[in-house]
């Protein structure tokens, strides 16, 4: 009898301390070498202490996980964490009701909380005009341009330069193509290398209002001279064999990984996919540019994601979050994850903390994607912030398919891109105005 109550006594204890651990869900998007990192950042964390097991599930695309948010939302069964991609952080900040800002969550948990020790170029965009910071940045990159020194050195081309404007590309594309290569050139995330990035990087607007940041009223501008020549160019290139479409957002990656395509343009978050899979010697470096551009190169703008606390969660949950959150940006975590995968360090400490490790001089170009980002930054250059960006996206990638495919010259397509843009433009800020 004694036994069987000691029994019973031990599994009580064990039940009471099983459910003494808060679980925190956390919703994200990362698949294969990042999707690997996201559930060692959660083990590293689970392992640094008791009170807390953060649980990370993968829900989809970023389009994907951002509905499936919603929709739990309503049903009362949203998770503690969302992982939001940058262009769902206007539509995160209209929806009020179901955020609860990162500010408050690391105030409320009494969590030594600085949105000076990011690197502003990233806190700057998941920042409220009112000073608070809304989200909390995670898997910040930008787009950087990669290229196999292999292939170049085959071509006659040095492998230790990369082409740095846009006429260069096209030149080494040429000498790739005429020494047998069926794609010299692809992009990775169009709409944001080929336009979003590409008018921050030649300081020319991409939408009005210092790009949606500065109010709900913006419109955009893609249509420009300078737009048109870019888009133009590609499409000649097309014609020539010497850019090759490859799919939407990441799909053209795996192109460059196999060695099929050469050159590409696409997130510093690829790095850590290129370093474990290509099998060839490659290179990252700046984005190319137009030298007859005033002004030019400026900053490249802000991409990836950061992690949004959904309302309606207990405040020992919230304390959580808030305590991953610090385990998260400590320098020695962030260094590492940067290092692992070419996401930016995003405060400055770790910056520095890799610097001094000697990284950057042993893997050169992996520092490119910070100095972009933390040039002087301009209104133009700032960041975008616009409402059914999401929808938006998908607009630029159709029209601008109808461009590679020789179904509209490049001035139709962004004319249309601006028009059909506008309309979603419209009708966000219809739909978000203070009544």
């Amino acid at each position: 009898m004694k036994l069987k109550l000691a029994a019973v006594a031990l599994a009580a204890s064990c039940a009471l301390s099983a459910q003494a651990v808060t679980e925190v869900q956390w919703w994200h998007s990362m698949t294969a070498v990042n999707g690997e990192w996201v559930n060692d950042l959660a083990k590293g964390f689970n392992a640094s202490q008791s009170n807390y097991k953060i649980v990370p599930t993968y829900k989809g695309t970023y389009d994907e996980s951002m509905t499936s948010a919603v929709a739990a939302f309503r049903a009362g069964n949203a998770p503690h964490i969302l992982q939001v991609f940058e262009v769902g952080t206007a539509t995160m900040m209209a929806s009020k009701n179901a955020i609860v800002p990162v500010g408050k969550i690391m105030k409320d948990a009494g969590q030594k909380f600085d949105p000076k020790a990011y690197i502003s170029a990233v806190a700057g965009y998941y920042t409220a005009p009112s000073g608070e910071m809304l989200s909390f940045p995670f898997n910040s990159s930008t787009t950087v341009f990669y290229y196999n020194k292999d292939a170049f050195k085959a071509a006659g081309l040095d492998p230790e330069k990369a082409p740095s404007s846009w006429p260069e590309v096209a030149l080494a594309a040429a000498k790739l193509k005429a020494n047998g290569h069926k794609c010299p050139l692809t992009v990775a995330w169009q709409g944001w290398t080929q336009l979003e990035s590409f008018s921050a990087w030649h300081n020319v607007e991409f939408a009005t209002k210092a790009n949606g940041l500065a109010g709900m009223d913006a419109r955009m501008k893609v249509n420009s001279d300078l737009h048109v020549r870019h888009i133009g160019n590609l499409a000649n290139m097309a014609k020539q064999g010497l850019f090759v479409y490859k799919g939407r957002a990441n799909v053209p990656e795996a192109t460059f990984v196999s060695g099929e395509c050469a050159m590409i343009t696409t997130s510093s978050g690829f790095y850590g996919n290129v370093k474990k899979n290509a099998k060839f010697a490659y290179g990252l470096a700046p984005l190319p540019y137009y030298p007859d551009v005033p002004g030019a190169p400026q900053n490249t703008v802000i991409g990836g994601a950061s992690l949004w606390v959904m309302a309606g969660k207990k405040a020992d949950e919230y304390k959580g979050v808030a305590e991953f959150f610090t385990y998260v940006s400590s320098p020695e975590v962030q260094s590492a994850s940067h290092k692992r995968t070419g996401y930016l360090p995003i405060t400055t400490a770790a910056f520095q903390l890799t610097e001094k490790s000697g990284f950057y001089k042993e893997n050169p170009g992996t520092d490119v994607a910070v100095n972009q980002m933390i040039r002087k930054v301009t209104d133009k250059s700032r960041g975008i912030r616009l409402g059914n960006y999401v929808q938006i996206r998908t607009i630029e990638d159709e029209e601008l398919e109808q461009v590679w495919g020789g179904k509209k010259s490049a001035k139709e397509a962004l004319d249309a891109i601006v028009k059909r843009g506008n309309e979603l433009l419209e009708r966000f800020e219809k739909a978000n105005k203070k009544g």
